[in-house]
């Protein structure tokens, strides 16, 4: 058995799209268009998970896009998706200055968690030792569920 991946449905993919891709930095590494279910899937790895072989595939997110309008509610079962990073300061101010929340800042500079446009949580860890606490996410506040 092996894990494949995790399938998030999502509202409006171009706003999906840019909170997953151009945010947070994961790289599509493909799309499949499926007209007569009308759906596209988009799989998103972070960078050092990209597969150069299928044998190398690792556990991706599936962006599941149906073409028919649907309302998605979330619930706490799910929990979040995590990921390292190598700067957590840096991929927090990114998505920040990209418009998004920070419902947890990086205070400990080890653990931030933010949403995606969709209400996933996604956990981020800083790869290796904690950074050294900085402003402005020592003093800033939680917002909102995370």
């Amino acid at each position: 058995m092996r894990y494949l991946h995790t399938m998030v449905r999502v509202a409006d993919l171009d706003a999906a799209l840019h909170f997953w891709r151009d945010l947070l930095g994961l790289v599509e590494t493909r799309r499949i268009d499926n007209e007569k279910g009308r759906f596209t899937l988009v799989f998103l790895a972070a960078d050092a998970d990209v597969p150069r072989t299928e044998a190398e595939r690792s556990p991706e997110v599936e962006l599941t896009y149906n073409w028919d309008p649907e309302t998605y509610s979330g619930g706490r079962n799910f929990g979040h998706l995590a990921y390292k990073v190598d700067d957590i300061h840096a991929a927090c101010q990114r998505l920040m200055d990209g418009g998004v929340v920070i419902n947890r800042p990086p205070r400990d500079g080890h653990m931030a968690f933010v949403r995606s446009p969709d209400g996933i949580s996604i956990e981020l860890l800083q790869e290796g030792e904690a950074l050294e606490p900085v402003e402005p996410w020592i003093s800033m506040p939680n917002t909102g569920a995370w």
